[in-house]
């Protein structure tokens, strides 16, 4: 199976505002990369705040260039223009950490997930108020709910929109970046179950950005463990729980567990 997304030895490095003109200060988001995700599997990856686990999201969807190293989208070198750029917009989606930053306060629900369709060309008036209806009841809401306002529903259904929304263009894989952790923790298990109930339903591929290596550990059927823009161990999750080989990685395991 070609992997949808796959990177070979990407580093990214940024300057910093430190240092001086002629020699500032290098920031290695990412360093020597090896990375692939298929469709129908999840792949989680966890590390502390600023190990670059965002950044590693950003080069996936194609929104961060590499310094060095390839990209490969469906088998051929990514080059983020022309029909492959439309191909890439349809075929992976992001689920942010809050929902309230990617949906329009002003748009209905409706409004919010026929943007997409309407945007890519997708469908006509009917298909596409079917297609609305059938994503908000994949996603587990009322048909009620597509007439309100992003404020008028609580966080776990403006997340659940979210993810609908991420559905529109029926992708091959979804970046869900700390998508439960703005939620109360009453709703954070709901929200992983229906992420892993689409993932079974519709084949879904899903890269799962945590700080939490036990929420990690729900959802996914492998795990990279980063650190200082490294991946420093990556295994099956059932293994890397059993058998972790970096120190790192047994220091998260250690870690007081917490609540999804």
């Amino acid at each position: 199976m070609t992997p949808v997304i796959e990177l070979h030895d990407v580093s990214v490095v940024h300057r910093s505002r430190t240092g001086t003109l002629f020699r500032p200060n290098l920031v290695h988001a990412n360093r020597n990369i090896d990375f692939h995700l298929n469709r129908g599997e999840v792949v989680g990856v966890v590390g502390e705040s600023g190990c670059g686990k965002s950044t590693l999201a950003r080069v996936v969807v194609g929104l961060q260039k590499p310094t060095s190293g390839e990209v490969f989208f469906r088998g051929q070198p990514m080059t983020g223009r022309g029909k492959q750029r439309t191909e890439l917009g349809k075929a992976i989606s992001v689920v942010f950490q809050d929902p309230s930053t990617s949906l329009n306060p002003r748009m209905t629900v409706r409004d919010q997930l026929l943007e997409p369709l309407a945007v890519h060309h997708v469908g006509r008036g009917p298909e596409r108020e079917k297609r609305v209806r059938d994503l908000i009841g994949l996603v587990g809401l009322p048909q009620s709910a597509l007439e309100v306002l992003p404020r008028q529903i609580s966080g776990g259904q403006r997340q659940r929109v979210a993810i609908a929304r991420a559905l529109a263009l029926a992708p091959d894989i979804i970046i869900a970046d700390e998508p439960t952790s703005a939620l109360d923790v009453s709703v954070r298990a709901q929200v992983l179950n229906l992420l892993l109930d689409l993932k079974k339903e519709l084949g879904l591929g899903l890269m799962f950005i945590s700080h939490d290596i036990n929420t990690v550990r729900y959802v996914s059927d492998r795990i990279c463990v980063m650190l200082a823009g490294e991946i420093v161990e990556e295994k099956p999750t059932e293994e890397l729980f059993t058998n972790a080989s970096h120190d790192y990685t047994r220091t998260l395991l250690a870690a007081t567990p917490s609540l999804l």
